[in-house]
């Protein structure tokens, strides 16, 4: 075990809150399902992974940039989103209980289908910049990371905006705290339901953008990130958008501090301990509330 330095121990959470705001970006979408349809996305991140893939085929033959790509893959995945839960997640009896079944089914097409079409070598996107750092005052902030945090940081930001100051937004806090009332006052919670999968499906994309130009990425990648956003989104607490940016940001850090301390390898395993102690102490998570069964 290695005890950093000061500048190194500072340098490492930077590192850490910059990797944590895109997790921020990557899990908000499966907080919101959850919060809306009480539906665990399995499939979120076969979503992730598509949108990378979406964004590497953009750079290789159009050579639009990954960030730039995010106005793409967007509308692409929140149309494929839309047309999912439309047609396919609303048909499922008892949704609550078998989602997870049917989204981990199509988790694993997406990852057949992308397989057979982009092979199992690792891909990823590399932009001019991609080795560039910002110095200030002896800190590097590399400039991938830089602009993914940004990125991520202004789609948070218009969700935020969207959930907070519009009538949709509006509708659909109130299918989470209460669907049978949201039905009462005149809100269609079907299409409310419809919508929100699809704004889900939708940040999934801008973060598997984000995702392409800082780490490598292959098909049966996706396991390895739905469960690192199922993660965030327990440890947060079930539904709870700022618990999930709180938790993002726990496990950017953790992860950063880790690679130092001890080794890269061990970075998860410290994770899941960490939430393990905290589930443990409080099983509603960091900043969820006891979950009632809706209609009780």
């Amino acid at each position: 075990m290695t005890i950093p330095s000061f500048h190194l121990f500072v340098q490492t959470l930077i590192l850490g809150v910059l990797v944590g705001g895109v997790y921020a970006l990557m899990s908000s979408g499966l907080t919101l399902i959850f919060g809306v349809m009480r539906v665990i996305n399995v499939a979120h991140g076969a979503f992730l992974i598509l949108g990378a893939y979406i964004t590497y085929l953009l750079f290789q033959n159009f050579h639009i940039d990954p960030i730039v790509s995010i106005v793409i893959t967007i509308p692409l995945l929140f149309g494929t989103g839309w047309v999912l839960q439309r047609y396919m997640l609303s048909r499922i009896q008892r949704p609550e209980q078998t989602s997870v079944l049917v989204t981990f089914a199509l988790a694993l097409v997406m990852e057949g289908i992308m397989g057979v079409v982009f092979q199992t070598t690792f891909r990823s996107v590399k932009p001019e910049y991609a080795t560039d750092a910002i110095v200030l005052a002896t800190y590097r902030f590399p400039v991938t990371r830089l602009m993914g945090f940004g990125a991520a940081l202004a789609v948070i930001v218009i969700l935020y905006l969207i959930l907070q100051y519009t009538d949709l937004g509006r509708a659909i806090r109130a299918t989470i705290q209460d669907p049978r009332a949201a039905q009462l006052v005149g809100i269609n919670v079907a299409k409310i339901s419809a919508f929100t999968f699809a704004l889900g499906v939708s940040t999934a994309a801008a973060g598997g953008s984000l995702l392409s130009m800082i780490y490598s990425f292959n098909p049966s990648s996706q396991s390895d990130w739905v469960a690192r956003t199922l993660s965030i989104i327990v440890l947060g607490g079930m539904g709870s958008l700022p618990g999930a940016m709180l938790a993002a940001l726990i496990l950017g850090v953790m992860e950063q501090l880790t690679a130092i301390v001890i080794t890269l390898y061990w970075s998860p395993i410290v994770f899941y301990f960490f939430l393990f102690i905290t589930l443990i102490l409080r099983p509603q998570g960091l900043m969820g509330e006891v979950v009632r069964e809706r209609g009780s």
